[in-house]
Formats: C-alpha cells, sequence, structure tokens
C-alpha cells in the first residue's frame, strides 16, 4: 500500500498572492515528498496577476491555481498548517489530523501602491523573502525523510 504523502496547508485571508507565491515555491521545492495546498479565509475569488507574472519570472506556474476557501480542507487529514498573514493566524480552524501549526508572516503585495514598476518591485521582494523560507522548510522536510529512511534500512 502507497504512503499517504502529508498534506501542508498555507493560509492567508485572500487567497490571492502570498498563499500561492508559497505553495508554488514549496511545491517545487520540496517534490513529491508532500502535498502543498493553500486556501484563504476569506477568498479573493482570483489569483494575482502580477504573482502569477513574479513566479514565471523563476520558473514556476502557477497560473492554473485558483483562489480556494480554508472550508474546502476542513475534513481533510491537514498534517501541517502555515499561515502567511496575521488575520489568517487568527482565524485559523484546527484540521483532522493536524500535527504543526507554523506562522510566518509575510507583507501583503496585493496592497502595494504607485506605479506598476514599483508594485512589482513589492511582488518581487515578497517573492524573494517567502523563496528563502519555503525552501529551507523543504530542505528540512527532505533532511527528516531521508534520517527516517536510514532508521527503516
Amino acid at each position: 500500500m502507497p504512503e499517504v504523502k502529508p498534506t501542508v496547508l498555507i493560509l492567508c485571508t485572500g487567497n490571492s498572492c502570498r498563499s500561492h507565491i508559497a505553495e508554488g515555491i514549496l511545491r517545487a521545492a520540496a517534490g513529491d515528498l508532500i502535498e502543498v495546498q493553500s486556501a484563504g479565509s476569506n477568498p479573493a475569488g482570483f489569483v494575482h496577476p502580477l504573482a502569477v507574472r513574479v513566479m514565471k519570472e523563476i520558473g514556476l506556474d502557477i497560473s492554473g491555481h485558483r483562489s480556494k476557501s480554508l472550508t474546502e480542507f476542513l475534513h481533510s487529514r491537514v498534517e501541517t498548517v502555515i499561515t502567511v498573514c496575521g488575520n489568517a493566524e487568527q482565524a485559523c480552524p484546527m484540521f483532522p489530523g493536524q500535527v504543526n501549526h507554523h506562522h510566518w508572516g509575510f507583507d501583503d503585495p496585493a496592497k502595494a501602491e504607485g506605479t506598476d514598476e514599483e508594485k512589482l518591485a513589492v511582488f518581487r521582494r515578497v517573492r524573494d523573502e517567502m523563496r528563502k523560507v519555503f525552501e529551507a522548510y523543504a530542505a528540512g522536510r527532505k533532511d527528516q525523510a531521508a534520517t527516517r529512511a536510514q532508521r527503516r534500512d
């Protein structure tokens, strides 16, 4: 029987920018080690075009993502919840089987003001900050999996 991959759910309020950026980065960095999803406590109903654009710049395509409500996951086995904004942290329910909860807050690039280039600069900065955190998290998960595999051998 194949082992079920643990689900990591990334939550934000609108599920239009930060959670999708994090989902794309973590999915790419963790490979098939975990199932990565994202959702929002009050979903915007769309994925921000600038989030799609800045992810494409680093070779990740999130254009197929959709904005989802966290209620879609209330009856799912979610091992780890990661909130990336303060509002989602406060609205975060417990999920069946949840073992871990991390809160890593990032600025909301959707609230950036100024010219298109200035907004794009904010999206890029937040993406790069998230990339460091989520790639490090994926590396830690890979190390844990390797250690468990060595113990079984």
